[in-house]
């Protein structure tokens, strides 16, 4: 029993379970006392999946289907309302803030825009070091060598010259390789990749994902890799997850869900992405509308609204996520007939 539960957690670096996210609607008192009732905003409502060490798990969806939140909760950055948190093993919902800065240095995020989350103020250089200066202050010796090393590792050579400008003195591009620098000095085993190049120019992206493969090799990385776009999940991850208003619809390798999508929204996802070929027009229809409010999101099936094949069942019973082919799990109730 110890033996199987000790290789369970070796295999599994996050185990994310039945966790929900409700952020409270602020109204006026008044507004509360005529509605009678507290509001909530449904970000995440009912999410389990794991992620194994050494993966790219990627989370795919519209704007406002709770992929950010879900990777804030997963590193301990939000509290979940239900559910658990479980990283290496460990749940983050039972470590005081001690521990957690402890576990901080494991866990790192680079984040979608690098102007707004660099210091405007701090040469990239003191941005970058500051993690080992918070993790590592008994090293104190080191932090200039690790400060150079990472900085040649992400691309930005000679380091010396990067290491004392400011954020608006270089490009774009260069500026992501500041964030994944400042996110990989600390040797992390998890990284929160909440749509890394969505603000790069188009012609750097493929550079830049291209680095965070190499990366993932070289350090041995777990990536928790957060985007609108499933050309790009395409490049880096190894699983991927279909979020639809707060709830997972698919989750599987990527070659089978990008194979066999079996749920309508993946279906649309995937024929929404554009194909370098004047010749072939799209012949699915998009879904009408637009994702509803989490607030008061759809019973049932959550997109039985904008649902193609939808049926009766589908606005009063919620399918739960059932496996259809090995490692390939989807919520909907007439799946089969994709298969």
């Amino acid at each position: 029993m110890n033996v199987e539960m000790s290789a369970h957690q070796q295999e599994n670096l996050v185990e994310i379970q039945d966790l929900k996210k409700w952020f409270p609607v602020q109204k006026s008192f008044l507004d509360q006392i005529l509605a009678g009732r507290k509001d909530f905003v449904r970000a995440v409502d009912g999410v389990t999946f794991n992620i194994k060490r050494g993966e790219a798990f990627g989370l795919a969806g519209e704007s406002g289907s709770g992929k950010t939140t879900i990777g804030r909760l997963a590193i301990g950055l939000e509290t979940p309302t239900e559910g658990t948190v479980r990283f290496d093993g460990i749940d983050l919902s039972t470590q005081n803030e001690r521990e957690m800065r402890h576990l901080r240095r494991r866990m790192q995020v680079i984040f979608q825009d690098p102007m707004a989350s660099l210091n405007p103020r701090m040469t990239l250089g003191d941005s970058v070091v500051q993690g080992l200066k918070i993790h590592y202050p008994e090293a104190a010796e080191k932090h200039r060598d690790t400060l150079l090393e990472i900085f040649e590792r992400v691309g930005l050579s000679p380091a010396r010259y990067f290491i004392n400008k400011y954020p608006h003195q270089i490009s774009g591009g260069q500026r992501q390789r500041v964030v994944i620098a400042r996110a990989l000095i600390t040797r992390p085993d998890l990284v929160l990749a909440d749509e890394p190049i969505a603000m790069a120019d188009v012609s750097v992206r493929a550079l830049l994902l291209d680095l965070m493969v190499q990366l993932k090799q070289e350090f041995n990385l777990t990536y928790l890799f957060i985007t609108h776009d499933l050309a790009t999940a395409k490049y880096i991850c190894d699983r991927i997850g279909i979020l639809y208003l707060g709830r997972l619809a698919e989750v599987g390798e990527l070659k089978e869900v990008y194979s066999y999508p079996l749920h309508p929204y993946t279906q649309a996802l995937m024929a929404a992405v554009p194909v370098p070929d004047p010749h072939k027009r799209r012949t699915q229809p998009m879904p009408a509308g637009e994702i509803p409010n989490p607030i008061n999101p759809p019973s049932g099936c959550r997109f039985h609204p904008r649902c193609p094949i939808a049926q009766a069942i589908c606005s009063v019973e919620e399918p739960e996520l059932r496996e259809l082919r090995p490692g390939h799990l989807v919520a909907c109730h007439f799946a089969e007939k994709f298969l």
